[in-house]
């Protein structure tokens, strides 16, 4: 499912504009992501969690050559999904 795809479900769940669920959807996104930013986990009870990790740095090999390679350290979006949605899922 696509962005467009998911707009048109939430528009017709939510009995909303597909106008209005776009703007719901991109204001969830940048609220998100803001708070990500922060540092704060975001979290949707059922649904799941968002947290932010910190993965340190690593070596790893260059592919086409073999040769050792650093790889910098940086922050990781993560997603643990709620039992709600799991549920959905099996």
């Amino acid at each position: 499912m696509n962005k467009a795809q998911l707009i048109d479900a939430i528009a017709a769940e939510a009995n909303l504009t597909k106008a209005d669920a776009k703007k719901a959807l991109d204001a969830f996104v940048k609220t998100t992501g803001t708070a990500l930013k922060k540092g704060d986990r975001v979290a949707l009870v059922g649904f799941g969690s968002f947290s932010v990790n910190k993965r340190s740095a690593r070596t790893g090999r260059n592919p086409q050559t073999g040769k050792p390679i650093t790889i910098k350290a940086k922050k990781v979006v993560k997603f643990k999904p709620g039992s709600d949605l799991s549920g959905h899922v099996q």
